[in-house]
């Protein structure tokens, strides 16, 4: 008699226990991954009005609005009158037409300058706080020549250069650098730019 009514406050506890050890088990993993999302290392810092200008993207991991991209992938970054960072994306697609995506830049960590949200929203609600992607600024040479930029989810990475036929040395240099920070390169796009290099 004892044993039966003390069965189902048995199986009871231990349906509180194995609720609880999920509980946990899923807090520890989601604090996991913030910990790897917010451990993300930017560079020190960026002078801006040395970072605006055109860059060449080089290489880049997949992205859904750029799958009709083709080759000659450029971004341009000026200073707006807001002290935000107008962004021009261009492309041309196979056919041979150009694909242009303009958006503005909000610095979050000033004076850092390493942290960006960046919205493409139509400029009439483009104030809105939402629909804005993060563009960190993880690797860059004292000349501003090649920089790596990312995000903290490590979806998204792109290596940009002033040049648009960077030295393939220079490129794996900051692929790994990538892979070292824990991006996954597997199916990273090298950009075909036909583009003449710089002299």
């Amino acid at each position: 008699m004892t044993t039966k009514n003390n069965l189902p406050h048995a199986g009871l506890k231990l349906a509180k226990i194995a609720v609880g050890g999920a509980v946990l088990l899923g807090l520890g993993a989601a604090t996991m991954a913030y910990a790897k999302n917010d451990s993300l290392p930017t560079v020190e810092k960026v002078e801006l009005d040395r970072y605006l200008g055109t860059w060449y993207e080089v290489a880049r991991k997949p992205l859904t609005f750029q799958n009709k991209c083709d080759r000659d992938v450029t971004a341009t970054y000026t200073l707006n009158e807001n002290g935000n960072v107008n962004v021009d994306n261009r492309c041309i697609q196979k056919n041979g037409q150009v694909t242009q995506s303009v958006g503005e830049a909000y610095i979050q960590n000033a004076p850092y300058n390493t942290k960006l949200k960046v919205s493409f929203l139509p400029e009439f609600i483009r104030w809105l706080p939402v629909g804005r992607g993060d563009y960190w600024v993880l690797k860059l040479d004292d000349n501003y020549q090649t920089v790596l930029v990312g995000e903290p989810k490590r979806k998204y990475m792109w290596v940009l250069s002033r040049d648009p036929q960077l030295d393939q040395n220079v490129v794996n240099e900051y692929l790994q650098y990538a892979q070292s920070v824990g991006y996954d390169l597997s199916d990273v796009i090298h950009t075909k730019q036909t583009q003449q290099a710089r002299k």
